[in-house]
């Protein structure tokens, strides 16, 4: 069985689980969705497709903004992990300088944006990474001093690379975007942001 299909049958699970009060849930969280597509409409890049939800999506909906349940969450985890794809050169750092501007850009993706333009991580909004940085958004960690702390090796640098390409696959129904998993950000670009965490020389580890 493919592993979205087996999260899938989780998802139906914890709801059946649940009995009336996650029904009640379920046909909310459908009348919601329902009233999403009718309040939308497409323009430029943006599109319906956007307002459909994938099974992690839909599974940690359920969570309603609380922890999954461990056996739901292991499977997000596992689902996730399966569709990370790691560099084919095998070389997970870029260019730190590259990543600070993808990390300070929030442009890309809206109706409003050029979709041949610049697309960025806008990782600022959520995250201290340098100490120069004024304003930073604390909805996720300090990444401060990140690969002074942890370190360069293979091991730490597969799990950055693969903590930006599909977030889900190390932490279930985290706020942090899927950026390779969803497109946001190409492989150069996730090799580019990794080195500005890493590299010796970035000012995240200065």
């Amino acid at each position: 069985m493919r592993p979205y299909a087996r999260l899938g049958l989780l998802v139906v699970a914890a709801i059946v689980g649940g009995c009336a009060t996650a029904l009640d849930e379920s046909e909310t969280a459908a009348k919601t969705a329902a009233a999403l597509k009718a309040s939308f409409r497409p323009a430029g890049q943006a599109g319906l497709d956007r307002l459909e939800q994938d099974e992690t999506q839909r599974a940690c909906s359920l969570a309603a903004g609380k922890a999954p349940p461990k056996d739901v969450a292991a499977m997000i985890e596992q689902t996730n992990l399966a569709t990370i794809r790691y560099p084919a050169d095998g070389k997970l750092l870029g260019d730190w300088k590259n990543g600070e501007r993808i990390a300070q850009e929030g442009r890309g993706k809206q109706f409003s944006d050029d979709p041949k333009g610049p697309v960025g991580a806008n990782c600022y909004a959520c995250h201290q990474l340098s100490k120069g940085e004024l304003s930073f958004g604390t909805i996720g960690p300090s990444l401060y001093q990140y690969g002074k702390l942890r370190g360069n090796s293979v091991d730490v640098q597969r799990y950055t690379f693969g903590k930006i390409y599909n977030s889900e696959a190390f932490t279930a129904c985290t706020n942090m975007p899927r950026f390779g998993h969803k497109g946001i950000l190409s492989e150069q670009q996730i090799k580019d942001v990794a080195a500005l965490l890493l590299d010796p020389a970035s000012p995240v580890n200065q």
